[in-house]
């Protein structure tokens, strides 16, 4: 078991190389430099349509994929070379970004789709090497200190990209157009630069007896085995499907908030500075949300995390001033960091070491998935009232009943559940 510093923080180091691809591609620019560049001459709301299309297409293709690859890693020890190739592919889709001309908006998309699947892909086998680098005593840091470094890491590079934004003139650029496209191939140098120490120091541990060559068919009927064992373990399906709808709570709340704040008629430019404010505070909190959970319990401080979602929820609803919107910018940093880094480490404590690529695939399926619903509620709930206070009001109840279900998830029934099921 590989426990030292250097290889904690090898791990840790590619949160923070590819979470810059989170906040100035997926998060920050990309987004708006589709509606205004690559989609020019298009109308808004198509440029926003396709948008939504492709972050759906390239979310469904991990949903398909990810749980079978996780399978087929175990079984051949491969995660690192997995792990590498889709880090690769989402570098490597990053730099093309800034290769794309003004209205070629379907080769943006393309590339975008690529990119997505890229960086979502690492994360499984990034997750999926918690094990090799962490011990029982220090899942919760190990885990946290991966988050933290990416709020770190991605505010760091996304603040120096807004600065080259802002400032074209300063770095050489003769609009902003060119210092966004400087920022895409930012982002993949910085990736490609931290994910070193990963491949260098962090060494995964060989499952003895197992076949050198894996067909995908092999990893197949291996998944649809665990997958039957999954039913089986009541304790991790029940967290699973509360994980399912807490986390479904958080992703939205990340990917509607610029959103709703623009529907209050706050700027832009605030709610990219918010956006920014939340990546330095998320660092230190996320590192602080372990201690909390060393005197609640790591259950006891996912709890925690949910009420002051819910608390969230509703000074939103009732948010009337861009000086609240930066408030609740600094609330949601205090715990976003948090609930992710812990609700990992909580789920790894009840998976076996030779089955955490795929254990951790159908982790990443759940997580995925739970994206499609939280979005979809809010624009039902929009469309049948006319009040966007309201449809934000609505993700509360996707906290509640994750809340009620993890209060009967047993940490320790779930091992038991686990060692009897696999032996």
């Amino acid at each position: 078991m590989q426990a030292d510093k250097k290889t904690i923080y090898s791990w840790a180091l590619y949160d923070w190389a590819n979470s810059a691809y989170a906040t100035t591609i997926m998060a920050g620019f990309f987004p708006l430099f589709f509606k205004s560049y690559y989609s020019a001459d298009t109308l808004a709301t198509t440029s926003t349509a396709n948008l939504g299309f492709a972050s759906s297409i390239s979310s469904l293709v991990i949903v398909l994929i990810a749980p079978l690859l996780g399978a087929v890693a175990d079984a051949g020890s491969i995660k690192k070379r997995l792990l590498f190739l889709f880090a690769f592919l989402g570098i490597l889709m990053s730099a093309s970004l800034s290769f794309i001309a003004e209205g070629e908006w379907q080769s943006a998309l393309f590339v975008y789709i690529l990119g997505n699947i890229g960086f979502m892909g690492s994360n499984t086998f990034y997750d999926g090497l918690l094990h090799s680098v962490s011990t029982k005593k220090n899942v919760d840091y190990v885990s946290s200190l991966g988050f933290a470094l990416g709020y770190l890491g991605g505010g760091i590079l996304f603040s120096i990209n807004i600065w080259m934004f802002e400032d074209f003139a300063f770095f050489g650029f003769e609009n902003q157009a060119e210092a966004i496209k400087a920022s895409f191939i930012s982002v993949a140098l910085w990736w490609a630069l931290f994910c070193i120490p990963l491949f260098l120091f962090v060494k995964e541990e060989q499952i003895e007896d197992k076949k050198r060559t894996i067909s995908f068919r092999d990893g197949y009927l291996r998944l649809k085995k665990t997958f039957v064992k999954i039913r089986q373990l009541k304790h991790l399906s029940l967290f699973l499907i509360a994980y399912w709808l807490y986390i479904d709570g958080v992703d939205t709340i990340i990917r509607m908030a610029v959103d709703y704040g623009m529907a209050l008629g706050f700027d832009s430019s605030n709610l990219i500075l918010a956006l920014l404010l939340v990546q330095f505070v998320g660092f230190p909190a996320t590192l602080a949300f372990t201690k909390i959970s060393v005197y609640l319990g790591t259950k006891g401080a996912i709890f925690l995390a949910i009420f002051i979602y819910l608390f969230i929820i509703i000074l939103a609803v009732s948010m009337q001033h861009v000086s609240e919107f930066y408030l609740l910018a600094v609330m949601i940093a205090l715990v976003q960091g948090g609930i992710q880094a812990l609700s990992r480490s909580y789920y790894s404590r009840m998976v076996p070491k030779e089955y955490s690529a795929e254990f951790f695939g159908f982790y990443n399926f759940i997580g995925k998935f739970a994206a499609i619903f939280g979005p979809l509620l809010i624009a039902v709930v929009a469309l049948l009232t006319q009040n966007s206070r309201v449809s934000i009001a609505s993700i509360s109840i996707l906290f509640i009943l994750g809340a009620v279900l993890l209060y009967f998830v047993n940490e320790k029934k779930g091992e038991k559940e686990l060692h009897d099921a696999l032996m």
